[in-house]
């Protein structure tokens, strides 16, 4: 689609306003750029690639949204989004028009909430007086978000994130999970290999 000088300044200028806020904050936000008169190939921009997203992948909902509806809310801000992995997100997305009021851009924050969970699990097992009475609070109901939480507090005993583990820790991640029962959970395998970013054929392997 042609696009008017205006409209070709304006997303220049988003994109560098992009590329200031991903370096502020790096490593746990991604920063995407759409270019909403191109919905079929949406994504212009993506630094800190948390999603797996890739230049030229199509719009969302909510951008499709924006073109719909000129009127459609110019901001919303921080609201709960998960990306494809489960790992849960906070998201804020600020529509771009240009002079006549259309939506030409958005430029979306996904900040990668993971990694604060491990964070405050690393703060409240500072303060726990008793770790093996917390150790049986934390069992949870059998599900992905029981194997999440696991994974989560077993990478917060290391004061590390679950993606930063290396063999040697997943070896004993996966006994602990073998252990409480949580590997006999459906889809087992594929929830521990998405959220540690590994394949599923390195799960199997730890996990002998």
């Amino acid at each position: 689609m042609t696009r008017t000088k205006e409209q070709l300044a304006l997303i220049e200028q988003t994109k560098q306003i992009a590329a200031g806020l991903a370096q502020t904050f790096a490593p746990f936000c991604e920063v995407v750029v759409h270019d909403l008169l191109d919905p079929k190939h949406a994504v212009l921009m993506i630094q800190n690639n948390l999603s797996g997203r890739q230049p030229g992948d199509p719009a969302t909902e909510l951008g499709l949204a924006r073109i719909e509806d000129p009127e459609y809310p110019q901001v919303i801000a921080n609201y709960a989004n998960h990306f494809a992995d489960g790992r849960q997100a906070k998201s804020t997305s600020i529509g771009i028009k240009d002079s006549t009021g259309k939506y030409i851009a958005a430029l979306c924050m996904n900040v990668d909430l993971s990694i604060f969970r491990s964070l405050q699990a690393v703060m409240d097992q500072f303060a726990m007086t008793d770790v093996k009475a917390a150790m049986k609070e934390s069992l949870d109901p059998s599900g992905a978000d029981a194997i999440r939480n696991r994974i989560d507090q077993f990478a917060a005993s290391l004061a590390t994130t679950p993606r930063a583990l290396k063999a040697p820790h997943r070896r004993e991640l996966l006994k602990d999970l073998k252990d409480s029962g949580l590997m006999d959970v459906r889809r087992a395998m594929e929830v521990v290999a998405q959220y540690l970013g590994v394949s599923r054929a390195t799960v199997y392997s730890d996990g002998k």
